[in-house]
């Protein structure tokens, strides 16, 4: 096992201040508590973070095939179908609304969040069913993007559909099922933000306890065997984050396979920093990237030259 990072002196202050105020709201025997318990915990957190809508920005909640979801309006050649991070077993239409509002007002398309099923209540595959669902129910071109375990379940539905509606995924720091031993997975396994520990809890929730699949995309996306058909890819790590690899390996998959993919590991941040886009410069631009990325792929362009 390598030796551990010191995070102190690789962080700059704006993102040490970041990772301060989010842990302010986690007392230490977080995870001893009651999964009703850590969704309050998180809903503070993200409540606390929550920057409200742009100018002219709203909001309704449907059900999309049967799935709650909210729909922010907007226009273009394509819809956005959102679906967000909480390890499977947090989050829900509250916990990224400023960010669907702030993708709709910068970008000009609409966007549906997925309010999938959450585990324990609900194990896999439910919640990636909830998104396929959707996917498949949304009539025209689709964009995917998906934050940690919302990456996953993007790519995952991707991969289940190959549908050649789905112009493009923006996959933000998330969770492909890539090797757990090496690499980021070993170095960064004490990262703030998300440990190894904390993937190990949410594989066991999202599980019921039993050992997950092997070779079963649904699952873990990088377990496929094909990988042509993709739609185009931009996949985005953190620097500081166990999962760091997993984006570089899946665009690298995608290539050997003839798509296109653009893999970035963005420096000096860690899990979660789409909530500092506001206070941290390089979540700021990271986001701008991320931006970028979404309204490229909606008008079917690749802008990775």
């Amino acid at each position: 096992m390598p030796d551990r990072p010191d995070y102190d002196l690789l962080l700059d202050a704006p993102i040490r201040d970041f990772i301060r105020a989010t842990e302010e709201f986690y007392p230490p025997e977080t995870a001893t508590l009651s999964i009703a318990d850590q969704r309050a915990v998180y809903d503070r957190m993200c409540g606390a973070f929550f920057r409200g809508y742009p100018r002219g920005v709203t909001a309704e909640d449907r059900r999309i095939s049967g799935v709650p979801c909210r729909i922010y309006p907007g226009a273009g050649p394509a819809t956005v179908i959102y679906v967000h991070g909480g390890g499977y077993v947090v989050g829900g239409l509250h916990s990224h609304d400023d960010v669907c509002a702030e993708i709709c007002s910068e970008t000009g398309l609409t966007v549906i969040a997925v309010d999938y099923r959450l585990a324990p209540e609900w194990v896999h595959p439910a919640a990636f069913e909830d998104v396929c669902s959707v996917l498949r129910a949304v009539e025209g071109a689709v964009v995917l993007v998906g934050d940690s375990a919302g990456g996953n379940l993007a790519a995952a539905a991707a991969h289940a559909c190959r549908d050649p509606r789905i112009l493009g995924q923006v996959l933000i720091y998330p969770t492909l099922g890539g090797l757990r031993e090496g690499g980021s997975f070993a170095v960064h396994a004490h990262a703030p933000m998300l440990t190894m520990a904390d993937m190990a809890f949410y594989v066991r929730i999202r599980h019921d306890g039993a050992q997950p699949p092997a070779d079963d995309p649904s699952v873990a996306p990088l377990q496929d065997r094909d990988f042509a058909g993709l739609p185009m890819t931009f996949a985005v790590a953190a620097e500081y984050d166990p999962l760091a690899d997993d984006a570089s390996d899946y665009a690298a998959r995608i290539r050997a396979a003839g798509g296109l993919a653009h893999a970035v590991t963005e420096a000096g941040l860690v899990h979660s920093y789409l909530r500092a886009r506001s206070t941290v410069p390089r979540a700021a631009e990271s986001f701008a990237r991320i931006l970028l990325a979404i309204a490229a792929f909606a008008k079917g362009e690749w802008p990775y030259g």
